[in-house]
Protein backbone atom coordinates (compact mmCIF):
# COMPACT_ATOMS: atom_id res chain seq x y z
CA UNK A 1 0.00 0.00 0.00
CA UNK A 2 2.64 2.11 0.92
CA UNK A 3 4.60 2.14 -2.06
CA UNK A 4 1.48 2.43 -4.44
CA UNK A 5 0.71 5.30 -2.55
CA UNK A 6 4.08 6.76 -2.80
CA UNK A 7 4.33 6.27 -6.32
CA UNK A 8 1.01 7.95 -7.35
CA UNK A 9 1.74 10.81 -5.32
CA UNK A 10 5.16 10.76 -6.56
CA UNK A 11 3.11 10.95 -10.48
CA UNK A 12 1.00 13.35 -9.11
CA UNK A 13 4.04 15.74 -8.12
CA UNK A 14 5.52 15.53 -11.47
CA UNK A 15 2.45 16.15 -13.36
CA UNK A 16 2.14 19.42 -11.25
CA UNK A 17 5.60 20.26 -11.53
CA UNK A 18 5.35 20.00 -15.71
CA UNK A 19 1.86 21.76 -15.60
CA UNK A 20 3.32 25.28 -13.42
CA UNK A 21 6.65 25.12 -15.46
CA UNK A 22 4.63 25.11 -18.81
CA UNK A 23 2.63 27.78 -17.64
CA UNK A 24 5.63 29.73 -16.18
CA UNK A 25 7.87 29.47 -19.57
CA UNK A 26 4.72 30.52 -21.38
CA UNK A 27 4.26 34.11 -19.07
CA UNK A 28 8.14 34.16 -19.20
CA UNK A 29 7.95 33.62 -23.39
CA UNK A 30 5.30 36.43 -23.68
CA UNK A 31 7.21 38.89 -21.39
CA UNK A 32 10.42 38.38 -23.29
CA UNK A 33 8.80 38.62 -26.86
CA UNK A 34 7.26 42.02 -26.00
CA UNK A 35 10.46 43.00 -24.33
CA UNK A 36 12.76 42.24 -27.42
CA UNK A 37 10.08 43.37 -30.25
CA UNK A 38 8.06 45.65 -28.47
CA UNK A 39 8.98 47.55 -25.57
CA UNK A 40 11.81 49.98 -27.75
CA UNK A 41 8.27 51.79 -29.08
CA UNK A 42 5.36 50.77 -27.06
CA UNK A 43 4.16 50.23 -23.70
CA UNK A 44 1.94 46.89 -22.38
CA UNK A 45 -0.80 49.38 -20.58
CA UNK A 46 -3.27 51.68 -22.65
CA UNK A 47 -0.52 54.39 -22.05
CA UNK A 48 0.88 56.05 -25.25
CA UNK A 49 4.86 56.10 -25.70
CA UNK A 50 5.88 56.34 -29.86
CA UNK A 51 3.23 54.32 -30.60
CA UNK A 52 -0.37 53.38 -28.83
CA UNK A 53 -0.55 51.17 -25.73
CA UNK A 54 -1.44 47.66 -26.41
CA UNK A 55 -3.63 47.04 -23.66
CA UNK A 56 -6.72 45.59 -25.16
CA UNK A 57 -5.43 45.78 -28.70
CA UNK A 58 -7.14 42.79 -30.02
CA UNK A 59 -10.25 44.31 -29.07
CA UNK A 60 -9.46 47.99 -31.95
CA UNK A 61 -8.72 45.70 -34.56
CA UNK A 62 -11.70 44.31 -36.73
CA UNK A 63 -10.10 41.08 -37.50
CA UNK A 64 -7.22 39.48 -35.97
CA UNK A 65 -5.63 38.46 -39.00
CA UNK A 66 -4.88 41.83 -40.08
CA UNK A 67 -3.24 42.80 -36.42
CA UNK A 68 -1.28 39.62 -37.04
CA UNK A 69 -0.23 41.30 -40.28
CA UNK A 70 0.33 44.43 -39.23
CA UNK A 71 2.57 43.42 -36.59
CA UNK A 72 4.12 40.77 -38.80
CA UNK A 73 4.98 44.28 -41.21
CA UNK A 74 2.70 47.14 -41.06
CA UNK A 75 4.59 48.94 -44.58
CA UNK A 76 3.44 45.84 -46.44
CA UNK A 77 0.10 45.93 -44.84
CA UNK A 78 -0.26 49.52 -45.76
CA UNK A 79 -0.70 48.70 -48.97
CA UNK A 80 -3.49 46.74 -49.37
CA UNK A 81 -5.18 50.15 -48.31
CA UNK A 82 -6.84 49.09 -44.81
CA UNK A 83 -8.98 52.40 -43.54
CA UNK A 84 -8.21 51.87 -40.16
CA UNK A 85 -4.20 50.63 -40.39
CA UNK A 86 -3.76 54.32 -42.95
CA UNK A 87 -5.75 56.28 -39.98
CA UNK A 88 -3.31 54.67 -37.32
CA UNK A 89 0.14 55.67 -39.23
CA UNK A 90 -1.21 58.61 -39.92
CA UNK A 91 -2.21 59.59 -36.28
CA UNK A 92 1.37 58.51 -34.55
CA UNK A 93 3.05 61.16 -37.43
CA UNK A 94 3.88 58.09 -40.30
CA UNK A 95 6.27 56.56 -37.78
CA UNK A 96 7.15 52.98 -39.64
CA UNK A 97 6.86 50.47 -37.42
CA UNK A 98 9.87 47.60 -38.33
CA UNK A 99 9.17 44.54 -39.44
CA UNK A 100 8.97 41.51 -37.25
CA UNK A 101 10.42 38.37 -37.39
CA UNK A 102 8.14 36.42 -35.36
CA UNK A 103 5.84 33.71 -35.89
CA UNK A 104 2.09 33.85 -35.34
CA UNK A 105 1.72 31.95 -32.48
CA UNK A 106 4.37 34.33 -30.76
CA UNK A 107 2.33 37.44 -31.80
CA UNK A 108 -0.37 35.82 -30.27
CA UNK A 109 1.60 35.11 -27.58
CA UNK A 110 2.11 38.98 -27.54
CA UNK A 111 -1.09 39.81 -27.81
CA UNK A 112 -2.76 37.88 -24.86
CA UNK A 113 -0.45 39.16 -22.38
CA UNK A 114 -0.74 43.01 -23.59
CA UNK A 115 -4.67 42.30 -24.21
CA UNK A 116 -4.61 42.57 -20.26
CA UNK A 117 -1.92 45.49 -19.84
CA UNK A 118 0.86 42.78 -19.01
CA UNK A 119 1.89 42.03 -15.19
CA UNK A 120 2.59 45.01 -13.07
CA UNK A 121 6.01 44.47 -12.69
CA UNK A 122 6.75 44.02 -16.46
CA UNK A 123 4.57 47.57 -17.04
CA UNK A 124 6.31 49.61 -14.02
CA UNK A 125 9.81 48.15 -16.15
CA UNK A 126 8.43 49.21 -19.49
CA UNK A 127 7.28 52.39 -18.33
CA UNK A 128 11.22 53.27 -17.14
CA UNK A 129 11.29 52.59 -13.66
CA UNK A 130 14.49 51.32 -11.61
CA UNK A 131 13.76 47.81 -12.32
CA UNK A 132 16.62 45.27 -12.68
CA UNK A 133 15.59 43.99 -16.08
CA UNK A 134 13.25 46.57 -17.60
CA UNK A 135 9.93 45.45 -19.37
CA UNK A 136 8.63 41.95 -19.07
CA UNK A 137 11.99 40.26 -17.20
CA UNK A 138 10.80 41.50 -13.76
CA UNK A 139 7.20 40.22 -14.27
CA UNK A 140 8.64 37.10 -15.20
CA UNK A 141 11.14 36.54 -12.25
CA UNK A 142 8.46 37.36 -10.16
CA UNK A 143 6.33 34.47 -11.79
CA UNK A 144 9.01 31.70 -11.29
CA UNK A 145 9.89 32.58 -7.88
CA UNK A 146 5.88 32.35 -7.32
CA UNK A 147 5.73 29.02 -8.97
CA UNK A 148 8.87 27.64 -7.27
CA UNK A 149 7.50 28.62 -3.29
CA UNK A 150 3.79 26.39 -4.87
CA UNK A 151 6.46 23.33 -5.96
CA UNK A 152 7.90 23.85 -2.55
CA UNK A 153 4.36 24.00 -1.07
CA UNK A 154 3.33 20.67 -2.85
CA UNK A 155 6.59 18.77 -2.12
CA UNK A 156 5.98 19.37 1.62
CA UNK A 157 2.30 18.04 1.41
CA UNK A 158 3.59 15.30 -0.30
CA UNK A 159 5.89 14.57 2.35
CA UNK A 160 3.14 14.73 5.71
CA UNK A 161 0.90 12.58 3.66
CA UNK A 162 3.43 10.13 2.75
CA UNK A 163 4.06 9.95 6.13
CA UNK A 164 0.67 9.80 7.20
CA UNK A 165 0.35 6.77 4.94
CA UNK A 166 3.30 5.40 6.62
CA UNK A 167 1.93 5.53 9.76
CA UNK A 168 -1.29 4.29 8.95
CA UNK A 169 0.16 1.08 7.07
CA UNK A 170 2.26 0.54 11.00
CA UNK A 171 -1.24 0.81 12.35
CA UNK A 172 -2.89 -1.46 9.93
CA UNK A 173 0.27 -4.04 10.19
CA UNK A 174 0.25 -4.20 13.69
CA UNK A 175 -3.32 -4.91 14.19
CA UNK A 176 -3.50 -7.88 11.48
CA UNK A 177 -0.79 -8.72 13.87
CA UNK A 178 -2.40 -8.89 16.96
CA UNK A 179 -5.28 -10.60 15.49
CA UNK A 180 -3.40 -13.29 14.16
CA UNK A 181 -1.54 -13.92 17.28
CA UNK A 182 1.84 -12.92 15.63
CA UNK A 183 4.38 -11.15 17.45
CA UNK A 184 6.79 -9.12 16.02
CA UNK A 185 9.81 -7.68 17.72
CA UNK A 186 10.20 -3.87 17.21
CA UNK A 187 12.65 -2.59 15.11
CA UNK A 188 15.24 -0.96 16.49
CA UNK A 189 16.22 2.62 17.13
CA UNK A 190 17.65 3.83 13.87
CA UNK A 191 19.11 7.93 13.40
CA UNK A 192 17.55 9.43 10.69
CA UNK A 193 20.92 8.89 8.47
CA UNK A 194 20.08 5.41 8.62
CA UNK A 195 16.48 5.41 7.96
CA UNK A 196 17.47 7.36 4.72
CA UNK A 197 20.46 5.47 3.85
CA UNK A 198 17.76 2.08 4.06
CA UNK A 199 14.92 4.32 1.80
CA UNK A 200 17.41 5.45 -0.36
CA UNK A 201 18.51 1.33 -1.12
CA UNK A 202 15.28 0.36 -1.71
CA UNK A 203 14.43 3.49 -3.70
CA UNK A 204 17.47 3.19 -5.94
CA UNK A 205 15.40 4.81 -9.32
CA UNK A 206 13.65 7.67 -7.39
CA UNK A 207 17.14 8.56 -6.40
CA UNK A 208 18.55 8.70 -9.91
CA UNK A 209 15.53 10.32 -10.62
CA UNK A 210 16.03 12.95 -7.89
CA UNK A 211 19.87 13.25 -8.29
CA UNK A 212 19.55 13.73 -12.32
CA UNK A 213 16.77 16.76 -11.34
CA UNK A 214 19.14 18.47 -8.93
CA UNK A 215 22.24 18.10 -10.94
CA UNK A 216 20.36 19.72 -14.27
CA UNK A 217 18.92 22.37 -12.12
CA UNK A 218 22.68 22.75 -10.50
CA UNK A 219 23.89 23.08 -13.99
CA UNK A 220 21.20 25.15 -15.01
CA UNK A 221 21.91 27.69 -12.34
CA UNK A 222 26.15 28.01 -13.04
CA UNK A 223 24.99 28.49 -16.59
CA UNK A 224 22.73 30.99 -16.29
CA UNK A 225 25.04 32.63 -13.48
CA UNK A 226 27.73 32.53 -16.29
CA UNK A 227 25.78 34.49 -19.30
CA UNK A 228 24.79 37.10 -16.83
CA UNK A 229 28.56 38.26 -16.36
CA UNK A 230 29.07 42.23 -17.95
CA UNK A 231 25.46 41.92 -18.45
CA UNK A 232 24.49 45.29 -16.51
CA UNK A 233 20.85 45.60 -18.12
CA UNK A 234 18.89 47.81 -15.37
CA UNK A 235 22.56 49.73 -14.81
CA UNK A 236 21.12 53.31 -13.20
CA UNK A 237 24.28 54.88 -11.78
CA UNK A 238 23.56 57.66 -9.81
CA UNK A 239 25.43 60.78 -11.05
CA UNK A 240 27.45 64.13 -10.15
CA UNK A 241 24.48 66.06 -11.28
CA UNK A 242 21.19 65.07 -11.39
CA UNK A 243 19.90 65.40 -15.06
CA UNK A 244 15.96 64.43 -16.24
CA UNK A 245 15.81 62.81 -19.80
CA UNK A 246 12.14 62.60 -19.13
CA UNK A 247 12.20 66.86 -18.57
CA UNK A 248 14.78 67.40 -21.22
CA UNK A 249 13.77 65.18 -24.13
CA UNK A 250 10.36 64.35 -23.24
CA UNK A 251 8.85 67.10 -21.65
CA UNK A 252 10.91 69.98 -23.53
CA UNK A 253 11.14 67.72 -26.51
CA UNK A 254 14.62 68.58 -27.07
CA UNK A 255 16.21 66.27 -29.91
CA UNK A 256 18.80 63.55 -28.49
CA UNK A 257 21.65 64.98 -31.18
CA UNK A 258 20.81 68.75 -30.33
CA UNK A 259 23.69 67.07 -27.10
CA UNK A 260 24.95 64.02 -28.54
CA UNK A 261 26.08 65.72 -31.46
CA UNK A 262 28.55 63.14 -31.87
CA UNK A 263 26.20 60.46 -32.45
CA UNK A 264 25.17 61.19 -36.23
CA UNK A 265 28.83 61.91 -37.24
CA UNK A 266 31.04 59.58 -34.56
CA UNK A 267 31.63 56.19 -33.47
CA UNK A 268 30.86 57.72 -30.50
CA UNK A 269 27.63 59.13 -29.36
CA UNK A 270 29.77 61.42 -26.99
CA UNK A 271 28.95 63.12 -23.58
CA UNK A 272 28.19 66.91 -23.78
CA UNK A 273 29.73 69.05 -22.73
CA UNK A 274 29.22 72.01 -20.25
CA UNK A 275 29.30 74.82 -22.23
CA UNK A 276 26.07 73.08 -24.72
CA UNK A 277 24.62 72.75 -20.90
CA UNK A 278 25.18 76.71 -20.60
CA UNK A 279 23.20 77.16 -23.97
CA UNK A 280 19.97 77.06 -21.84
CA UNK A 281 21.72 77.32 -18.57
CA UNK A 282 22.97 81.02 -18.90
CA UNK A 283 19.43 81.96 -19.11
CA UNK A 284 17.44 79.37 -17.25
CA UNK A 285 18.70 79.28 -13.76
CA UNK A 286 16.41 77.15 -12.13
CA UNK A 287 15.07 73.81 -12.83
CA UNK A 288 11.06 73.04 -11.88
CA UNK A 289 12.78 69.80 -10.31
CA UNK A 290 15.83 71.04 -8.03
CA UNK A 291 15.40 74.62 -8.23
CA UNK A 292 19.05 76.46 -8.29
CA UNK A 293 20.76 73.29 -6.48
CA UNK A 294 21.90 71.05 -9.55
CA UNK A 295 21.95 73.94 -12.14
CA UNK A 296 24.88 75.34 -9.47
CA UNK A 297 26.75 72.50 -9.60
CA UNK A 298 27.18 73.18 -13.11
CA UNK A 299 27.89 77.04 -12.48
CA UNK A 300 30.78 75.28 -9.97
CA UNK A 301 32.07 73.21 -12.61
CA UNK A 302 33.15 76.23 -15.02
CA UNK A 303 33.62 78.47 -12.12
CA UNK A 304 31.13 80.68 -13.56
CA UNK A 305 29.32 83.47 -11.86
CA UNK A 306 25.55 83.78 -13.02
CA UNK A 307 25.30 87.55 -11.74
CA UNK A 308 28.21 88.85 -13.61
CA UNK A 309 27.92 86.17 -16.41
CA UNK A 310 32.09 85.63 -16.34
CA UNK A 311 33.87 82.39 -16.09
CA UNK A 312 36.71 81.87 -13.29
CA UNK A 313 40.01 80.39 -14.17
CA UNK A 314 39.34 77.44 -11.91
CA UNK A 315 37.14 75.24 -13.73
CA UNK A 316 37.17 71.22 -13.70
CA UNK A 317 35.56 68.33 -15.62
CA UNK A 318 32.22 66.93 -14.72
CA UNK A 319 32.91 63.37 -13.40
CA UNK A 320 29.85 61.57 -15.40
CA UNK A 321 29.33 58.25 -14.64
CA UNK A 322 29.11 56.13 -17.99
CA UNK A 323 25.96 54.03 -18.61
CA UNK A 324 26.25 51.97 -21.11
CA UNK A 325 29.72 50.45 -22.31
CA UNK A 326 30.64 47.35 -24.44
CA UNK A 327 33.80 45.22 -24.68
CA UNK A 328 36.84 46.59 -25.77
CA UNK A 329 36.77 43.58 -28.60
CA UNK A 330 33.72 44.92 -29.89
CA UNK A 331 33.12 47.93 -32.45
CA UNK A 332 30.01 49.67 -32.47
CA UNK A 333 29.65 52.59 -34.85
CA UNK A 334 26.74 55.27 -33.88
CA UNK A 335 26.74 56.97 -36.75
CA UNK A 336 26.42 53.98 -38.98
CA UNK A 337 23.30 52.82 -37.07
CA UNK A 338 22.03 56.55 -36.85
CA UNK A 339 22.83 58.61 -40.27
CA UNK A 340 22.94 55.35 -42.22
CA UNK A 341 20.50 52.69 -40.96
CA UNK A 342 18.59 54.98 -39.72
CA UNK A 343 18.37 53.49 -36.46
CA UNK A 344 16.20 55.39 -33.87
CA UNK A 345 17.85 55.75 -30.45
CA UNK A 346 14.68 54.34 -28.38
CA UNK A 347 15.55 51.06 -30.35
CA UNK A 348 18.70 50.46 -28.46
CA UNK A 349 18.26 52.80 -25.57
CA UNK A 350 14.44 52.41 -24.83
CA UNK A 351 11.96 54.99 -23.94
CA UNK A 352 14.36 57.29 -22.46
CA UNK A 353 12.46 60.58 -22.70
CA UNK A 354 10.35 58.67 -20.19
CA UNK A 355 13.46 58.17 -18.07
CA UNK A 356 14.44 60.67 -14.66
CA UNK A 357 17.12 58.55 -14.29
CA UNK A 358 19.22 57.08 -17.57
CA UNK A 359 19.18 53.02 -17.19
CA UNK A 360 20.83 50.08 -19.43
CA UNK A 361 17.54 49.62 -21.49
CA UNK A 362 18.84 46.60 -23.40
CA UNK A 363 21.43 43.60 -22.11
CA UNK A 364 23.72 44.75 -25.13
CA UNK A 365 25.00 41.57 -25.41
CA UNK A 366 26.17 39.55 -28.76
CA UNK A 367 22.70 37.73 -29.26
CA UNK A 368 20.79 40.34 -28.91
CA UNK A 369 22.75 42.66 -31.34
CA UNK A 370 22.46 39.47 -33.99
CA UNK A 371 18.87 38.53 -33.51
CA UNK A 372 18.37 42.40 -34.25
CA UNK A 373 20.66 41.99 -37.59
CA UNK A 374 18.51 38.88 -38.32
CA UNK A 375 14.89 40.63 -38.02
CA UNK A 376 16.00 44.30 -38.93
CA UNK A 377 15.11 45.19 -42.90
CA UNK A 378 17.31 47.44 -44.42
CA UNK A 379 15.61 50.82 -46.48
CA UNK A 380 15.28 49.59 -50.41
CA UNK A 381 15.07 53.47 -51.32
CA UNK A 382 18.33 54.00 -48.59
CA UNK A 383 20.23 55.23 -51.91
CA UNK A 384 23.74 54.03 -49.12
CA UNK A 385 22.41 50.34 -50.01
CA UNK A 386 21.74 50.24 -53.82
CA UNK A 387 24.22 48.95 -55.03
CA UNK A 388 24.22 46.56 -51.90
CA UNK A 389 20.63 45.67 -53.07
CA UNK A 390 21.13 44.87 -56.62
CA UNK A 391 23.85 42.05 -55.30
CA UNK A 392 21.78 40.28 -53.26
CA UNK A 393 18.54 40.04 -55.59
CA UNK A 394 21.01 39.05 -58.36
CA UNK A 395 22.81 36.28 -56.34
CA UNK A 396 22.30 32.45 -57.01
CA UNK A 397 21.15 31.88 -53.43
CA UNK A 398 18.11 34.82 -53.42
CA UNK A 399 14.83 33.08 -53.50
CA UNK A 400 11.77 35.01 -54.09
CA UNK A 401 10.35 36.70 -50.90
CA UNK A 402 13.93 37.07 -48.93
CA UNK A 403 14.10 39.89 -47.22
CA UNK A 404 16.86 42.15 -47.51
CA UNK A 405 17.76 42.62 -43.70
CA UNK A 406 21.31 43.94 -42.33
CA UNK A 407 22.19 39.96 -42.17
CA UNK A 408 22.08 39.87 -46.08
CA UNK A 409 24.48 42.72 -45.54
CA UNK A 410 27.27 40.52 -43.98
CA UNK A 411 25.89 41.76 -40.15
CA UNK A 412 26.42 38.52 -39.02
CA UNK A 413 29.72 37.91 -39.68
CA UNK A 414 32.30 37.91 -36.96
CA UNK A 415 34.92 39.68 -38.44
CA UNK A 416 32.29 42.51 -38.83
CA UNK A 417 32.28 43.62 -35.69
CA UNK A 418 35.21 41.57 -34.10
CA UNK A 419 38.35 42.46 -35.34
Amino acid sequence: MHRISAKILLGVAVFLAVILQANTLQAQDAAKLFKANCASCHKPTDQKLIGPGLKGIRSRWPDEAKLIAWIRNSTEFLKTGDAYANKLFEEYGRSVMPAQNLSDAEIIAIIDWTDKGGDAPAAAAADGAATADGAGAAAAETSSDSYLYILIIVGLVLLVLINVLNSVKSSLESLVNEKKGIVVEPEPIRTPTEKFRIWASNNKKIVAVISLLLVIWVLKQGWDGLMGIGVYQGYAPEQPIKFSHKLHAGDNQIACVYCHSGVEKSKHANIPSANVCMNCHMYIQEGPQYGKEEIGKIYAALDYNPETRTYGPNQKPIQWIRVHSLPDHAYFNHSQHVAVGKIECTSCHGPIDSMEVVQQHSPLTMGWCIDCHRKTEVDKDNKYYEELHKQFVNDPKYKKGDKFTIGSLGGLECSKCHY
